[in-house]
């Protein structure tokens, strides 16, 4: 998607403006899976599953949370993570929860050109994928030092 329209605004304004677009466009599909949730319920698979359908819910109202926050940092499986979670009818407020700060996430990656990283780190791919995963791994395994070594000093 092109966001012509914001060049030229403060940072704040287009932050904003991101973080309603995101917030609206997850706002509409977790709505949408909430109706066909119903007639998923209502349907002869629904009757049929029962119990299982509501064991699938409780696992999806404890743990999706965690999966529509992070859903925002990807590319591809936002929509049908914010789509699953109104099918299975996740509690509106865990799901506001979640979606809010995922959608802070989301227009903040956009806000501060995450995608232009990520474009960036796709071209390289192309190119060399070796060197490409190569750099990813060692960020990564940094990153995890880093955690690593403040979750030991904040347990002494």
């Amino acid at each position: 998607m092109e966001y012509g329209f914001l060049e030229g605004h403060s940072i704040g304004v287009v932050y904003a403006i991101l973080f309603g677009i995101v917030f609206l466009r997850a706002q509409a599909t977790y709505w949408i899976g909430r109706a066909l949730g119903v007639g998923l319920y209502r349907s002869r698979l629904g009757i049929k599953l029962g119990p299982k359908l509501g064991r699938a819910e409780a696992a999806i109202n404890r743990y999706g949370p965690i999966a529509v926050t992070f859903s925002f940092m990807t590319i591809g499986i936002q929509t049908a993570i914010n789509l699953t979670a109104g099918v299975m009818h996740m509690k509106f407020g865990r799901y506001l929860i979640a979606m809010i700060a995922g959608c802070l996430i989301w227009a903040g990656i956009y806000t501060f050109g995450g995608l232009a990283v990520f474009t960036a780190w796709w071209t390289l791919f192309i190119r060399s994928p070796e060197i490409a995963v190569g750099g990813f791994v060692a960020i990564a395994l940094i990153v995890a030092l880093v955690l690593w070594l403040r979750h030991r000093r904040s347990h002494r």
